[in-house]
């Protein structure tokens, strides 16, 4: 392809986006150039503090359970109080428990600031990606998504490289430094994004359209195509947090360093930056259901591939697959969302999306640990596989009921509840929930045929040496259109 060639794609891929969007996304990849610490506090409570790689386990899961808890609430805030509101309110909160928690000494005191952390920083994902929803026109918004996933994925990989050489001038110079980048985010958001939550209708609310009603957390609940958009991304973001926790625990039993993790996990990184605008082009009007079908199958088969995997290079390879599948699925998933997200609702819709990553982000590290430890990592990256298989069924079922029934062609780019959603979508919907239900037994029946090849010692000693490589871990997949 031409240089010429090469420009006008480049143009035509951020071309015709409002400018709030732009400060927006300005934003996102501040924020992610400052996320250092996520991306090192196992390295940090091991190494520095001499933690034991269980506590620092602890500390990320309750890390994450933080996030889970601020998903759903901030959720209900962005709709409330307003998106800009939110976010401010979670930037500077952010900054604050980061920089305490580069002060703090007592365990239990590190233990409770980093589930603030971990609230705090969440807290800002629902009220980004409905600002995006809200200011982007539907036709656009598969690629306004990507490019917000892109941002994230290349502050993460300009920060990892960074926090390194910053933290030889030791670890509390990178809180500070990450709370800093925060501040300069919100003094953004302040200065140059404008509140972008819609009107409330003028009138009683019987006598308004349906997705300018008052949308509660029940109306979610019982939107059955959205909530089981949620369960399959709760599948599929479960298997790409095993690239963070059990991944560089495999490559340690294999006699792989925590060097060699990172040139295998970069892998992600470089190929998401360097491939995600180019395929969005081709995602952006398509049917989401089969886009979201081979990415679960992709993402299924990348981690299935890792059974095979002795070399960097094959683990390169690995992972290089299933990053195809992540690169189909953010964006095609978000804009899915986005799409059915009635209008006032839309705060708390992306707070129940968040919530799937959240969730996986705790669930994760927890499954793919009592796996490994029981029936070894090939038992792990098999029932993988079949969880992608899993998903991929699921998806296929979704678009049988996202057909039946599609969505109302408005503005807001929502279908409102699914109360009122026709027998064939409820079918389809219903069908989705059965799949996702059945996932854990199937999952499981996989891993007990594989044969004990690990022993618990064994897993802890790979576990500490592939603990500081590690603690990246969920900040591009936890991260997912967030800012």
């Amino acid at each position: 392809m031409s240089v010429v060639r090469l420009r006008q794609a480049a143009k035509e891929s951020v071309s015709g986006l409002p400018r709030e969007f732009w400060w927006l996304w300005t934003s996102t990849l501040i924020n992610r150039l400052g996320g250092f610490v996520a991306t090192f506090l196992a390295m940090y409570l091991t190494v520095d503090r001499g933690y034991s790689a269980m506590f620092a386990g602890l500390v990320g899961a309750l890390h994450g359970l933080g996030g889970a808890v601020s998903a759903v609430v901030s959720g209900v805030l962005t709709d409330r109080l307003g998106r800009r509101p939110t976010l401010l309110v979670s930037q500077l909160s952010t900054a604050i428990t980061v920089a305490t928690l580069g002060f703090v000494q007592d365990p239990v005191a590190i233990a409770v600031v980093a589930s603030l952390v971990g609230m705090t920083s969440n807290a800002s994902r629902p009220a980004v990606q409905a600002m995006i929803a809200d200011i982007v026109p539907p036709g656009d918004r598969v690629r306004a998504f990507a490019l917000n996933y892109w941002a994230i994925n290349l502050g993460f990989a300009v920060s990892a490289a960074a926090a390194g050489l910053i933290a030889s001038h030791g670890y509390l110079t990178l809180f500070l430094a990450d709370a800093g980048m925060t501040l300069l985010c919100a003094v953004i958001v302040f200065g140059k994004v404008p509140e972008s939550r819609p009107e409330p209708a003028v009138g009683s609310l019987e006598s308004a359209p349906a997705e300018e009603r008052e949308v509660g957390l029940g109306t979610v609940l019982r939107d059955r195509r959205f909530m089981a958009v949620v369960a399959l991304s709760f599948l599929v973001a479960t298997l790409i947090q095993q690239a963070y926790v059990a991944l560089p625990i495999a490559m340690g039993s294999d006699g792989l360093s925590s060097t060699d993790f990172g040139v295998a996990i970069a892998t992600n990184g470089v190929l998401i930056v360097a491939v995600q605008i180019p395929v969005t082009r081709f995602l952006e009007h398509r049917d989401p259901a089969p886009l979201l079908t081979v990415s679960a199958l992709l993402t299924g088969a990348g981690f299935g591939l890792t059974a095979f995997a002795g070399s960097v290079g094959m683990y390169a390879l690995a992972v290089m697959v299933w990053t195809i599948g992540e690169i189909i699925n953010s964006p095609t998933q978000m804009g899915l969302v986005a799409r059915l997200s009635p209008t006032h609702g839309r705060g708390r819709y992306q707070g129940m999306y968040t919530l799937s990553w959240s969730l996986a982000s705790l669930v994760a590290p927890l499954a793919g640990g009592a796996v490994m430890d029981r029936f070894g990592a090939d038992a792990l990256w098999g029932a993988s596989a079949v969880v992608g298989l899993v998903a991929a069924g699921g998806y296929v079922a979704l678009g049988r009921a996202l057909r039946s029934r599609p969505a109302a062609g408005r503005s807001g780019g929502g279908v409102g509840a699914g109360a009122d959603a026709g027998a064939g979508a409820d079918a389809g919907a219903a069908t989705v929930t059965a799949v996702v239900a059945a996932s854990a037994s199937v999952a499981g029946a996989a891993s007990a045929s594989a044969s004990a090849s690990a022993s618990a010692g064994e897993v802890g000693a790979a576990s500490r040496g592939g603990a500081g490589a590690a603690s990246g871990a969920g900040v591009p997949a936890v991260g997912a259109g967030s800012s």
